[in-house]
This record gives structure tokens, C-alpha cells and sequence, in this order.
């Protein structure tokens, strides 16, 4: 009697390969979008301590919320993975980060021009406060309309099991972690 082996090879063993390889890619996605953004932002603000500043701010955000999200399911109370639906919410986290803190740096942008042109004298510590300021509102009526819908998603997947409850948490986190880098 002759045994043929498998023609394919197991589901796992394919998913184990293709995972790793998955995350390796999301890392380095990771990394050259913070250098893309320095870039772009070092080309429209015209310095580069605003670029390192929002990536800082991004590296943080990010930190946070995988920290937190690791933590979560190490103690059980989420079921979250680092699989493709984590990297995507953590690629979403930079995303409105970085929008918040270009809003912010665009509002300095124009409030350091009106110094200018006015000839006033005032701080630049002064500028950043009253520019923080100025988008405050906006920033908490984003976030908060953004945070309802995945808080809701969050109550609804809680303890299914599925992806979508880690994806909500690390939203979550990643928002709150965002908000408070963007103006701090």
C-alpha cells in the first residue's frame, strides 16, 4: 500500500508563514510612513521640528495603544491579537493623529504670520496656547463623534471573540492616547 502525502500543506503551517511575514511588512510600513511624514511635513512647514514633532507624537500614540491593548489581553479582559485587523487600527490611530496635529501646526502656522504682520511681540510659547486653543473644540467634537460610533462597536463585539473587539479597543485607546499627545 502506497501513502501520498498531502499535496498541500496544512492551513496553519501557511498561516504561520504568511503572519510573520505580514508583520514584518507592517513594521516596516509603519516606520516608512513616519519618515514620509517628516518629510512631507518638514516640505510644508518649512522646518523640521514641526515633522518631529508629529512623529513623536505618533510613535507615542502608537506605544501607548499597543501597550495598553497587550496588556488588556494578557490580564483576559479583551481578546485582542496582532494579526492584519491590529496593524490596521494602529495605521488608523496615525492617521487622525497626524490630522489633528497638522490642524494644530496649521493654526500656529497662521497665528505666528499674524504676529508677524501685526508686530506684536508675543511668546511662542504664547502662540502654541492660544493656537491649542483656537482647535480645541474641534479636536474633543472629533474625537467624541469618532469615539461614540467605535465605543458602540466596542459594546457590541465585547467577549465575542471576534477581531472587531480588539480592533474597537485599540481604537479606543489609540484616540484618547491621540488626543491628548496632539495637544500636549
Amino acid at each position: 500500500k502506497v501513502e501520498l502525502s498531502r499535496p498541500f500543506p496544512e492551513a496553519s503551517e501557511i498561516g504561520g508563514r504568511i503572519v510573520g511575514e505580514f508583520k514584518m511588512a507592517a513594521i516596516g510600513a509603519m516606520i516608512l510612513s513616519w519618515a514620509f511624514i517628516l518629510a512631507s511635513v518638514r516640505i510644508r512647514f518649512r522646518e523640521y521640528k514641526y515633522g518631529i514633532a508629529a512623529v513623536v507624537a505618533l510613535v507615542h500614540d502608537v506605544l501607548v495603544t499597543f501597550g495598553i491593548v497587550c496588556l488588556f489581553n494578557r490580564l483576559g479582559l479583551v481578546n485582542a491579537e496582532v494579526n492584519m485587523t491590529m496593524i490596521a487600527a494602529l495605521l488608523t490611530i496615525v492617521g487622525y493623529s497626524i490630522n489633528d496635529t497638522i490642524v494644530i501646526f496649521d493654526r500656529v502656522r497662521e497665528n505666528v504670520s499674524d504676529q508677524a504682520r501685526l508686530g506684536t511681540n508675543d511668546r511662542f510659547e504664547d502662540i502654541l496656547n492660544k493656537s491649542v486653543n483656537q482647535t480645541f473644540s474641534r479636536t474633543i467634537l472629533t474625537t467624541g463623534h469618532t469615539m461614540f460610533v467605535v465605543v458602540c462597536q466596542f459594546a457590541v463585539n465585547y467577549g465575542s471573540g471576534s477581531d472587531l473587539e480588539g480592533f474597537s479597543f485599540a481604537l479606543m485607546v489609540g484616540f484618547l492616547a491621540g488626543t491628548y499627545s496632539t495637544v500636549f
